[in-house]
């Protein structure tokens, strides 16, 4: 089959890439379109993959891997376990990997009858995801999702607004080129996610609940991006030794009026917390403002973040979020397979 290739203009306010490794591999100015036979298809978290038996220019047969999004996210969206079947013919658009291997993430895909598929997380632009309701919140507690049209001069991903805002000391830069998304460093290729404030980043994807516990001396602060999960200690005590850390750190609240103010501290090093290898140590501190909004309909979740030792001041980021209690936290149950699939073979 002919290759074609279509330069893609970059919106303004259009996602790029969501996936839980940089854009950095692949060739997101381009969108190359083949067309082929399903040979394979899986929804699983982190990634949704399938394969597609295609046809190059010289008649060779050439297997396609194509990623999208998270099971989790591309079922919201959509996407059903036989949405695309063995033997299906399709034709499809990707961002394709610069290696030179077949291999890409999905910019959009139509079936045999010419009908478009819907777009899932990780895709340019967006497919239809309904977050909005009548319901409005008496308080904080709840499940809430970013709101999109809010996300002001936010440029895509977790790793670009990293690179944009943050400040790095010398250990910061040396840390960061040094880092191997494609190796054994990279946490996420152990099903290690995030810790804060990488989960609030990510509710444009995955909703996030807040829960009011025991006469309220905690709060729980959920996230289904990675099973991300934490406690809140709202009685006043102090934080462990500093020798004592947390995978998500430690986290102790209070309340300044009506907004509950989080401070977490006692992190334990992470390689690459925010997607592009700067990472996190000891003296990371986080502090985060949840208000709610609007009478009820939105909330408003700021966090500042410090780490002396990586990152020269303060960072702070603030977004609004929808009041979405008919969204539910699933288990994303991390595939081993499906987050080491984007590695290349030689490593």
């Amino acid at each position: 089959m002919r290759l074609i290739l279509i330069l893609v203009m970059m919106f303004s306010g259009v996602s790029t890439v969501s996936s839980h490794h940089s854009d950095a591999a692949l060739d997101m100015e381009t969108v190359s379109i083949r067309e082929g036979i399903i040979t394979e298809y899986s929804l699983r978290n982190p990634h949704t993959y399938f394969t597609v038996e295609t046809t190059n220019d010289s008649g060779e047969v050439v297997e396609w891997t194509i990623q999208t999004g998270s099971a989790a996210n591309s079922r919201r969206r959509g996407w059903t376990e036989d949405m695309l079947a063995l033997g299906d013919h399709v034709t499809f658009g990707i961002h394709a990997s610069r290696d030179g291997r077949p291999y890409g993430l999905l910019s959009w895909v139509q079936n045999e009858q010419g009908e478009n598929l819907p777009l899932s997380s990780g895709e340019t632009p967006r497919g239809p995801l309904t977050v909005s309701s009548d319901a409005i919140a008496t308080s904080i507690e709840g499940v809430w999702f970013a709101d999109e049209s809010r996300l002001y001069d936010y440029p895509g991903g977790l790793d670009q607004l990293m690179r944009r805002d943050l400040t790095l000391t010398a250990s910061g830069e040396a840390a960061m080129v040094a880092f191997d998304e494609n190796s054994g460093e990279n946490p996420e290729l152990n099903c290690i996610g995030r810790p804060t404030p990488g989960p609030l980043l990510y509710t444009e994807l995955y909703p996030m609940q807040i829960q009011f516990n025991q006469a309220d001396e905690t709060i729980q602060i959920r996230v289904e991006y990675f099973d991300s999960e934490r406690t809140v200690y709202m009685d006043q005590r102090e934080y462990p030794d500093a020798a004592e850390r947390f995978a998500e750190g430690y986290s102790v609240g209070h309340w300044d009026g009506d907004t509950l103010v989080v401070e977490t501290r006692n992190f334990e090093d992470h390689r690459s917390p925010y997607q592009n290898g700067i990472p996190s140590g000891a003296q990371k501190l986080v502090v985060e403002r949840y208000q709610l909004l609007e009478g009820g309909t939105h909330m408003s979740a700021e966090f500042t973040l410090e780490d002396p030792e990586y990152i020269v001041g303060s960072m702070t980021n603030r977004r609004d979020l929808i009041y979405s209690p008919h969204l539910e936290i699933s288990p994303f149950d991390c595939d081993i397979e499906s987050t080491r699939r984007f590695v290349p073979l030689s490593n």
